[in-house]
């Protein structure tokens, strides 16, 4: 994969000036990258909102079993799914009118991260948010 879907100014907007992530296949169980994930980036202040088809609370917060009902604008959609179920929720988040999507470790699809920029969502492919909030810091 080209560093195109890693720039650097891209990911550190994303992870200081949002609000809101939506992560995608977040479920109530703390062995998952997803709950890790979400859980670093709601202690640091993002409200996230857990999709998963069981639309379960996790971490305090309302579960929605697609990212259709989610209410509200949404600042990043997390892909916490396969990769190659990443391309419909692209097209779901495009949909939905989030301004970015971010793809963690192994979720690598060009195809659609060229549709979400092409769309005006930011995009991130194959960077961890914890690992990039490090080294930030």
């Amino acid at each position: 994969m080209s560093a195109e879907f890693a720039d650097q100014q891209v990911i550190k907007r994303l992870l200081h000036d949002s609000r809101t992530w939506v992560f995608v296949g977040l479920g109530d169980n703390p062995e998952r990258d997803a709950y890790s994930q979400a859980r670093l980036l709601q202690g640091r202040g993002k409200r996230i909102v857990p999709v998963h088809p069981a639309a379960e609370e996790v971490l305090g917060e309302r579960g929605f079993a697609s990212l259709a009902e989610v209410p509200g604008e949404i600042d990043v959609v997390g892909i916490y799914r396969r990769a190659e179920q990443a391309g419909t929720v692209v097209d779901e988040a495009i949909a939905a009118g989030a301004k970015a999507v971010w793809m963690p470790l192994d979720v690598v699809d060009e195809d659609a991260a060229r549709r979400a920029r092409e769309a005006g969502l930011d995009v991130v492919m194959d960077r961890c948010p914890g690992v990039e909030w490090a080294l930030r810091r």
